[in-house]
């Protein structure tokens, strides 16, 4: 008998996004209705934006690497919800991921809501509030790059460094990346799970004191 495949709500995003994105691609029309667009938002009220712009991406590459991360800490989050609440958790995983791609597109809306050449897509807002929960809950595990897959460095550091530099890009403006959806997403990520679990900060930075050589 072969083994029973795990079914998990990670892998159940990553279907849909996938299967969205693919039609997105052979679909123009379809890429332009689902895109996150400030000005259409303000001016026609498609707020659904906030949320389709989540599942569809710019080319093979960009799904590619975001459902790689997603797989990656998505899983492992999935399982902390779990634990953390339960018969609720997979549910309240669903809301986070779902709610984190609706935050991450606030910055860019007010910022652009005026402006008809701003668009952006991709799951990377949400997909970064899900690491920085792993961040919270392992910060000294060591995280790779993927184009660097033998030196890794400590998660809290990463993610520190993460969030300086999306900062400075968002603040810098310019290019096709939407820094600004990034540090949303991972600013959405910490406080979501602080108000759900009060303790978790002050067991953070507790975790980290520990790990510290002197």
């Amino acid at each position: 008998m072969g083994e029973n495949i795990n079914l998990t709500i990670t892998l159940g995003i990553i279907a849909v996004t996938c299967l969205v994105s693919w039609r997105a691609f052979n679909d123009r029309s379809l890429f332009e209705k689902l895109k996150h667009y400030p000005y259409e938002e303000n001016r026609n009220k498609e707020f659904y934006r906030f949320l389709s712009s989540g599942f569809v991406h710019g080319s093979g590459m960009h799904l590619v690497i975001n459902m790689y991360v997603l797989y990656t800490f998505g899983e492992v989050v999935e399982k902390i919800f779990t634990y953390q609440f339960g018969v609720l958790g997979r549910f309240i995983f669903v809301i986070f991921y779902l709610s984190a791609i609706v935050v991450a597109d606030i910055p860019t809306f007010l910022k652009h809501k005026l402006n008809p050449g701003f668009a952006s897509i991709g799951a990377s807002g949400a997909v970064s509030a899900i690491v920085f929960v792993f961040i919270l809950f392992d910060p000294w595990q060591g995280l790779t790059f993927i184009f660097f897959p033998f030196f890794s460095i400590p998660a809290f550091i990463l993610g520190v460094g993460y969030l300086i530099y999306s900062s400075w890009a968002s603040n810098r403006g310019g290019g096709k990346i939407d820094h600004s959806a990034h540090l949303a997403g991972a600013i959405y990520g910490i406080v979501f799970m602080c108000v759900l679990r009060p303790s978790l900060m002050l067991e953070f930075f507790k975790s980290i004191q520990d790990g510290l050589p002197f």
